[in-house]
Protein backbone atom coordinates (compact mmCIF):
# COMPACT_ATOMS: atom_id res chain seq x y z
CA UNK A 1 0.00 0.00 0.00
CA UNK A 2 1.59 3.28 -1.07
CA UNK A 3 0.96 6.95 -0.57
CA UNK A 4 -1.43 9.07 -2.62
CA UNK A 5 0.15 12.44 -3.39
CA UNK A 6 -2.21 15.40 -3.74
CA UNK A 7 0.01 18.41 -4.33
CA UNK A 8 2.29 18.46 -1.29
CA UNK A 9 -0.05 16.48 0.98
CA UNK A 10 -0.03 12.75 1.63
CA UNK A 11 -3.28 10.89 2.19
CA UNK A 12 -2.79 7.97 4.55
CA UNK A 13 -5.04 5.30 5.93
CA UNK A 14 -6.14 6.36 9.42
CA UNK A 15 -6.56 3.76 12.14
CA UNK A 16 -7.96 4.37 15.58
CA UNK A 17 -5.89 3.03 18.47
CA UNK A 18 -7.00 2.97 22.08
CA UNK A 19 -4.48 4.34 24.60
CA UNK A 20 -5.66 2.94 27.93
CA UNK A 21 -3.50 4.00 30.87
CA UNK A 22 -4.29 5.17 34.39
CA UNK A 23 -2.68 8.59 34.59
CA UNK A 24 -4.25 9.12 38.02
CA UNK A 25 -4.54 6.81 40.98
CA UNK A 26 -1.92 4.80 42.89
CA UNK A 27 0.23 3.94 39.86
CA UNK A 28 -0.40 7.14 37.91
CA UNK A 29 3.31 7.91 37.48
CA UNK A 30 3.67 4.75 35.39
CA UNK A 31 0.52 5.48 33.40
CA UNK A 32 1.62 9.03 32.61
CA UNK A 33 4.97 7.78 31.33
CA UNK A 34 3.21 5.18 29.17
CA UNK A 35 0.86 7.84 27.78
CA UNK A 36 3.80 10.12 27.01
CA UNK A 37 5.73 7.31 25.31
CA UNK A 38 2.72 6.42 23.16
CA UNK A 39 2.20 10.09 22.27
CA UNK A 40 5.83 10.51 21.26
CA UNK A 41 5.57 7.47 18.99
CA UNK A 42 2.37 8.83 17.40
CA UNK A 43 4.18 12.11 16.75
CA UNK A 44 7.06 10.30 15.04
CA UNK A 45 4.68 8.13 13.00
CA UNK A 46 2.87 11.24 11.75
CA UNK A 47 6.18 12.66 10.51
CA UNK A 48 7.47 9.43 8.93
CA UNK A 49 7.01 9.50 5.14
CA UNK A 50 7.69 5.76 4.89
CA UNK A 51 4.62 4.90 6.99
CA UNK A 52 1.38 4.45 5.03
CA UNK A 53 -0.92 4.82 8.06
CA UNK A 54 -1.58 7.49 10.62
CA UNK A 55 -2.82 6.84 14.12
CA UNK A 56 -5.83 8.55 15.62
CA UNK A 57 -5.53 7.92 19.36
CA UNK A 58 -8.56 7.33 21.54
CA UNK A 59 -7.56 8.11 25.13
CA UNK A 60 -9.01 6.91 28.40
CA UNK A 61 -7.83 7.20 32.00
CA UNK A 62 -9.44 4.54 34.27
CA UNK A 63 -7.61 6.02 37.31
CA UNK A 64 -6.74 2.53 38.58
CA UNK A 65 -10.39 1.39 38.82
CA UNK A 66 -10.83 -2.16 37.38
CA UNK A 67 -14.48 -1.48 36.50
CA UNK A 68 -13.50 1.54 34.46
CA UNK A 69 -11.00 -0.52 32.50
CA UNK A 70 -13.92 -2.66 31.40
CA UNK A 71 -16.08 0.33 30.52
CA UNK A 72 -13.37 2.20 28.65
CA UNK A 73 -12.09 -0.79 26.68
CA UNK A 74 -15.65 -1.75 25.71
CA UNK A 75 -16.26 1.78 24.44
CA UNK A 76 -13.02 1.74 22.44
CA UNK A 77 -13.68 -1.63 20.80
CA UNK A 78 -17.44 -1.54 20.36
CA UNK A 79 -18.31 2.13 19.91
CA UNK A 80 -15.21 4.00 18.76
CA UNK A 81 -13.84 1.71 16.05
CA UNK A 82 -10.59 0.62 17.68
CA UNK A 83 -9.16 -2.77 16.80
CA UNK A 84 -5.96 -2.15 18.73
CA UNK A 85 -5.44 -1.04 22.34
CA UNK A 86 -2.07 -0.11 23.77
CA UNK A 87 -2.57 -0.20 27.47
CA UNK A 88 -3.04 -1.41 31.02
CA UNK A 89 -0.32 -1.46 33.67
CA UNK A 90 -1.31 -4.09 36.20
CA UNK A 91 -2.10 -7.75 35.60
CA UNK A 92 -5.45 -7.20 37.29
CA UNK A 93 -6.37 -4.60 34.65
CA UNK A 94 -4.98 -6.70 31.80
CA UNK A 95 -7.06 -9.70 32.83
CA UNK A 96 -10.17 -7.50 33.03
CA UNK A 97 -9.67 -6.24 29.49
CA UNK A 98 -8.65 -9.45 27.69
CA UNK A 99 -12.16 -11.03 27.47
CA UNK A 100 -13.46 -7.91 25.72
CA UNK A 101 -10.49 -7.82 23.34
CA UNK A 102 -11.24 -11.44 22.50
CA UNK A 103 -14.97 -10.77 22.08
CA UNK A 104 -14.40 -7.92 19.61
CA UNK A 105 -11.46 -9.64 17.86
CA UNK A 106 -8.93 -6.96 18.69
CA UNK A 107 -5.36 -6.83 19.93
CA UNK A 108 -4.09 -5.61 23.29
CA UNK A 109 -0.47 -4.44 23.35
CA UNK A 110 0.83 -5.04 26.87
CA UNK A 111 4.19 -3.40 27.62
CA UNK A 112 4.79 -4.08 31.34
CA UNK A 113 6.66 -6.75 33.27
CA UNK A 114 4.27 -9.44 34.42
CA UNK A 115 4.13 -12.81 36.19
CA UNK A 116 3.87 -15.07 33.11
CA UNK A 117 1.67 -18.15 32.66
CA UNK A 118 -0.27 -16.48 29.89
CA UNK A 119 0.00 -16.43 26.09
CA UNK A 120 -3.15 -15.10 24.47
CA UNK A 121 -3.55 -14.84 20.72
CA UNK A 122 -5.23 -11.45 21.21
CA UNK A 123 -2.35 -9.96 23.25
CA UNK A 124 1.10 -8.81 22.10
CA UNK A 125 3.44 -8.96 25.10
CA UNK A 126 6.36 -6.54 24.80
CA UNK A 127 7.12 -6.56 28.54
CA UNK A 128 9.16 -9.17 30.39
CA UNK A 129 7.96 -12.43 31.94
CA UNK A 130 9.70 -14.40 34.76
CA UNK A 131 12.38 -16.14 32.71
CA UNK A 132 13.38 -12.67 31.46
CA UNK A 133 13.35 -10.85 34.81
CA UNK A 134 13.06 -13.09 37.90
CA UNK A 135 15.25 -16.01 36.86
CA UNK A 136 18.30 -13.95 35.76
CA UNK A 137 17.79 -11.82 38.88
CA UNK A 138 17.98 -14.84 41.18
CA UNK A 139 20.91 -16.08 39.12
CA UNK A 140 22.74 -12.96 40.32
CA UNK A 141 21.38 -12.62 43.86
CA UNK A 142 21.96 -16.11 45.27
CA UNK A 143 25.70 -16.42 44.70
CA UNK A 144 26.23 -12.72 45.47
CA UNK A 145 24.17 -12.24 48.65
CA UNK A 146 22.93 -15.63 49.85
CA UNK A 147 20.04 -18.08 49.71
CA UNK A 148 17.60 -16.59 52.24
CA UNK A 149 14.91 -14.28 50.84
CA UNK A 150 12.02 -12.28 52.18
CA UNK A 151 9.25 -11.61 49.62
CA UNK A 152 6.84 -8.68 49.68
CA UNK A 153 4.19 -8.11 47.05
CA UNK A 154 1.09 -6.29 45.92
CA UNK A 155 -2.11 -8.00 47.02
CA UNK A 156 -3.23 -9.10 43.57
CA UNK A 157 -2.12 -11.56 40.89
CA UNK A 158 1.28 -9.94 40.19
CA UNK A 159 2.40 -10.17 43.81
CA UNK A 160 0.92 -13.61 44.45
CA UNK A 161 2.35 -15.26 41.36
CA UNK A 162 5.79 -13.66 41.61
CA UNK A 163 6.06 -14.87 45.20
CA UNK A 164 4.94 -18.38 44.23
CA UNK A 165 7.49 -18.63 41.41
CA UNK A 166 10.29 -17.21 43.57
CA UNK A 167 9.50 -19.70 46.33
CA UNK A 168 9.63 -22.64 43.92
CA UNK A 169 12.82 -21.47 42.22
CA UNK A 170 14.55 -20.86 45.55
CA UNK A 171 13.49 -24.31 46.73
CA UNK A 172 15.05 -25.90 43.65
CA UNK A 173 18.28 -23.99 44.34
CA UNK A 174 18.51 -24.97 48.01
CA UNK A 175 17.33 -21.57 49.21
CA UNK A 176 14.31 -20.55 51.24
CA UNK A 177 11.76 -17.79 51.69
CA UNK A 178 11.89 -16.64 55.31
CA UNK A 179 8.69 -14.62 55.06
CA UNK A 180 5.97 -13.38 52.69
CA UNK A 181 3.77 -10.34 53.05
CA UNK A 182 1.20 -8.64 50.80
CA UNK A 183 -0.11 -5.09 50.82
CA UNK A 184 -2.72 -3.15 48.83
CA UNK A 185 -1.20 -0.51 46.56
CA UNK A 186 -2.37 2.36 48.75
CA UNK A 187 -1.34 0.83 52.09
CA UNK A 188 1.65 2.70 53.52
CA UNK A 189 1.58 1.17 57.03
CA UNK A 190 4.67 -1.00 56.78
CA UNK A 191 6.11 -0.90 60.31
CA UNK A 192 5.04 -4.44 61.30
CA UNK A 193 6.33 -5.81 58.01
CA UNK A 194 9.71 -4.18 58.46
CA UNK A 195 9.87 -5.36 62.07
CA UNK A 196 9.35 -8.94 60.88
CA UNK A 197 12.12 -8.54 58.31
CA UNK A 198 14.44 -7.25 61.04
CA UNK A 199 13.73 -10.41 63.06
CA UNK A 200 13.97 -12.88 60.14
CA UNK A 201 17.24 -11.35 58.78
CA UNK A 202 17.13 -12.38 55.11
CA UNK A 203 20.02 -12.04 52.67
CA UNK A 204 17.88 -10.05 50.23
CA UNK A 205 14.31 -8.77 49.82
CA UNK A 206 12.31 -9.35 46.65
CA UNK A 207 9.96 -6.38 46.31
CA UNK A 208 6.87 -6.79 44.14
CA UNK A 209 4.89 -4.02 45.80
CA UNK A 210 3.33 -1.40 43.52
CA UNK A 211 2.95 2.35 43.96
CA UNK A 212 2.67 4.06 47.37
CA UNK A 213 3.17 0.84 49.37
CA UNK A 214 6.47 0.23 47.58
CA UNK A 215 7.66 3.79 48.17
CA UNK A 216 6.79 3.63 51.89
CA UNK A 217 8.50 0.25 52.19
CA UNK A 218 11.74 1.51 50.63
CA UNK A 219 11.76 4.46 53.02
CA UNK A 220 11.19 2.21 56.04
CA UNK A 221 13.94 -0.21 54.99
CA UNK A 222 16.31 2.75 54.64
CA UNK A 223 15.55 3.74 58.23
CA UNK A 224 16.14 0.15 59.33
CA UNK A 225 19.50 0.23 57.56
CA UNK A 226 20.51 3.32 59.54
CA UNK A 227 19.82 1.43 62.79
CA UNK A 228 21.23 -1.92 61.66
CA UNK A 229 24.08 -2.09 59.15
CA UNK A 230 22.98 -5.59 58.10
CA UNK A 231 20.07 -4.01 56.21
CA UNK A 232 22.04 -1.50 54.19
CA UNK A 233 21.74 -2.10 50.41
CA UNK A 234 25.24 -3.52 50.10
CA UNK A 235 24.43 -6.19 52.68
CA UNK A 236 20.72 -6.94 52.19
CA UNK A 237 19.40 -5.27 49.04
CA UNK A 238 15.79 -4.65 48.14
CA UNK A 239 15.36 -5.75 44.53
CA UNK A 240 12.29 -4.85 42.46
CA UNK A 241 11.05 -6.17 39.14
CA UNK A 242 8.81 -3.16 38.49
CA UNK A 243 10.44 0.03 39.85
CA UNK A 244 11.41 2.66 37.27
CA UNK A 245 12.79 6.18 36.90
CA UNK A 246 9.37 7.82 36.72
CA UNK A 247 8.59 6.58 40.25
CA UNK A 248 11.76 7.68 42.02
CA UNK A 249 10.58 11.29 42.49
CA UNK A 250 7.86 9.85 44.74
CA UNK A 251 10.39 8.03 46.94
CA UNK A 252 12.21 9.95 49.67
CA UNK A 253 15.45 11.26 48.23
CA UNK A 254 17.89 9.02 50.08
CA UNK A 255 15.72 5.99 50.81
CA UNK A 256 16.23 4.09 47.56
CA UNK A 257 19.88 4.84 46.82
CA UNK A 258 21.83 1.61 46.32
CA UNK A 259 18.74 -0.56 45.86
CA UNK A 260 18.12 -2.50 42.66
CA UNK A 261 15.53 -2.92 39.96
CA UNK A 262 15.49 -4.97 36.78
CA UNK A 263 14.12 -4.30 33.32
CA UNK A 264 14.78 -4.49 29.58
CA UNK A 265 15.42 -0.73 29.49
CA UNK A 266 16.92 2.03 31.62
CA UNK A 267 17.50 5.65 30.68
CA UNK A 268 21.23 5.14 31.26
CA UNK A 269 21.53 2.34 28.68
CA UNK A 270 24.70 3.02 26.72
CA UNK A 271 23.79 2.06 23.17
CA UNK A 272 23.69 4.08 19.98
CA UNK A 273 19.99 3.32 19.58
CA UNK A 274 19.23 4.75 23.01
CA UNK A 275 21.45 7.76 22.51
CA UNK A 276 19.56 8.69 19.34
CA UNK A 277 16.21 7.96 21.00
CA UNK A 278 16.98 10.23 23.93
CA UNK A 279 18.16 12.95 21.59
CA UNK A 280 14.82 12.86 19.75
CA UNK A 281 12.86 12.93 23.01
CA UNK A 282 14.98 15.84 24.22
CA UNK A 283 14.06 17.84 21.12
CA UNK A 284 10.38 17.18 21.92
CA UNK A 285 10.27 17.43 25.69
CA UNK A 286 13.51 19.01 26.90
CA UNK A 287 16.78 17.72 28.33
CA UNK A 288 15.43 17.26 31.85
CA UNK A 289 13.25 14.27 30.92
CA UNK A 290 14.58 10.99 32.33
CA UNK A 291 13.04 8.07 30.46
CA UNK A 292 11.70 4.86 31.96
CA UNK A 293 10.84 1.36 30.79
CA UNK A 294 7.19 2.48 30.78
CA UNK A 295 7.87 5.39 28.40
CA UNK A 296 10.10 3.30 26.15
CA UNK A 297 7.78 0.28 26.28
CA UNK A 298 4.67 2.17 25.16
CA UNK A 299 6.70 4.02 22.53
CA UNK A 300 8.07 0.75 21.15
CA UNK A 301 4.66 -0.96 21.12
CA UNK A 302 3.06 1.92 19.23
CA UNK A 303 5.90 1.96 16.69
CA UNK A 304 5.63 -1.81 16.19
CA UNK A 305 1.87 -1.49 15.73
CA UNK A 306 2.27 1.24 13.12
CA UNK A 307 5.07 -0.51 11.24
CA UNK A 308 3.21 -3.81 11.01
CA UNK A 309 -0.13 -2.15 10.09
CA UNK A 310 1.65 -0.10 7.44
CA UNK A 311 3.27 -3.19 5.93
CA UNK A 312 0.01 -5.16 6.09
CA UNK A 313 -2.06 -2.27 4.76
CA UNK A 314 -4.62 -2.86 7.50
CA UNK A 315 -5.08 -3.01 11.26
CA UNK A 316 -6.88 -6.35 10.97
CA UNK A 317 -5.30 -8.39 13.79
CA UNK A 318 -4.67 -11.53 11.72
CA UNK A 319 -2.96 -9.70 8.88
CA UNK A 320 -1.07 -7.43 11.25
CA UNK A 321 0.27 -10.34 13.34
CA UNK A 322 1.48 -12.18 10.23
CA UNK A 323 3.69 -9.19 9.40
CA UNK A 324 4.69 -8.60 13.01
CA UNK A 325 5.89 -12.18 13.54
CA UNK A 326 7.93 -12.22 10.34
CA UNK A 327 9.98 -9.07 10.96
CA UNK A 328 12.78 -7.84 13.19
CA UNK A 329 12.52 -4.31 14.54
CA UNK A 330 15.09 -1.82 15.80
CA UNK A 331 14.11 -0.35 19.17
CA UNK A 332 15.80 1.85 21.80
CA UNK A 333 16.67 -1.29 23.79
CA UNK A 334 18.00 -3.15 20.74
CA UNK A 335 16.71 -5.50 18.01
CA UNK A 336 13.33 -7.06 18.80
CA UNK A 337 11.34 -10.01 17.50
CA UNK A 338 7.87 -11.23 18.51
CA UNK A 339 7.59 -15.02 18.82
CA UNK A 340 4.71 -16.35 16.72
CA UNK A 341 4.08 -19.17 19.23
CA UNK A 342 3.63 -17.00 22.30
CA UNK A 343 3.20 -13.39 21.03
CA UNK A 344 6.01 -12.44 23.45
CA UNK A 345 9.08 -10.34 22.69
CA UNK A 346 12.63 -11.54 23.22
CA UNK A 347 14.07 -8.95 25.61
CA UNK A 348 17.40 -8.11 27.26
CA UNK A 349 17.96 -8.21 31.02
CA UNK A 350 19.48 -5.25 32.85
CA UNK A 351 20.07 -4.92 36.57
CA UNK A 352 19.97 -1.27 37.60
CA UNK A 353 21.22 0.22 40.87
CA UNK A 354 19.57 3.44 42.02
CA UNK A 355 21.69 6.59 42.14
CA UNK A 356 21.23 9.66 44.32
CA UNK A 357 20.17 11.74 41.28
CA UNK A 358 17.16 9.52 40.57
CA UNK A 359 18.70 7.45 37.81
CA UNK A 360 20.11 3.94 37.57
CA UNK A 361 23.61 2.64 37.03
CA UNK A 362 23.47 -0.60 35.07
CA UNK A 363 25.31 -3.20 37.14
CA UNK A 364 24.71 -6.26 34.96
CA UNK A 365 23.32 -6.94 31.49
CA UNK A 366 22.42 -9.98 29.42
CA UNK A 367 21.44 -10.04 25.74
CA UNK A 368 17.90 -10.70 24.59
CA UNK A 369 16.29 -13.74 26.23
CA UNK A 370 13.57 -15.68 24.40
CA UNK A 371 10.35 -15.49 26.40
CA UNK A 372 9.21 -18.72 28.08
CA UNK A 373 5.97 -17.57 29.74
CA UNK A 374 5.00 -21.02 31.04
CA UNK A 375 8.57 -21.98 32.06
CA UNK A 376 8.27 -24.92 29.69
CA UNK A 377 12.06 -25.22 29.60
CA UNK A 378 11.59 -26.59 33.13
CA UNK A 379 12.11 -24.71 36.35
CA UNK A 380 15.05 -26.85 37.40
CA UNK A 381 16.67 -26.27 34.01
CA UNK A 382 15.92 -22.56 34.34
CA UNK A 383 17.77 -22.24 37.64
CA UNK A 384 20.72 -24.41 36.65
CA UNK A 385 23.13 -21.44 36.34
CA UNK A 386 22.92 -20.70 40.07
CA UNK A 387 22.35 -24.32 41.11
CA UNK A 388 25.96 -24.90 40.11
CA UNK A 389 27.11 -21.94 42.21
CA UNK A 390 24.96 -22.34 45.33
CA UNK A 391 24.69 -26.08 45.97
Amino acid sequence: MGFIFLGWSIVRKTIKVGVLYSENGPYGSMGRDCRDGADFAIREIANDPSCSIQIEPVYADPAGDPRRYLEESRAMLRDQGCRQIVGTITSQARKEVIPLVEKYDGLLWYVCAYEGFEANENVIYTGTCPNQHLIPLLDYLLPTFGKKAYVVGANFVWGWEMSRIARELLGHAGGEVLGEHYLPMDDVEVDRLVADIAIKRPNFILNNLVGPSSYAFLAAIAELGKRDQAFRPENCPVVSCDLAECELPFVKVDSAVGQYSVGPYFDSLQTEENRLFKKRVEAWHGAERRLSVFFEGAYTAMKLLAASASAAGTDDPVALKAVLHAAKYDTPHGPLRIDARTNHAALPFHLGRIRADGGFDIALSRPAITADPYLTFGQREAVRPFLRVVQ
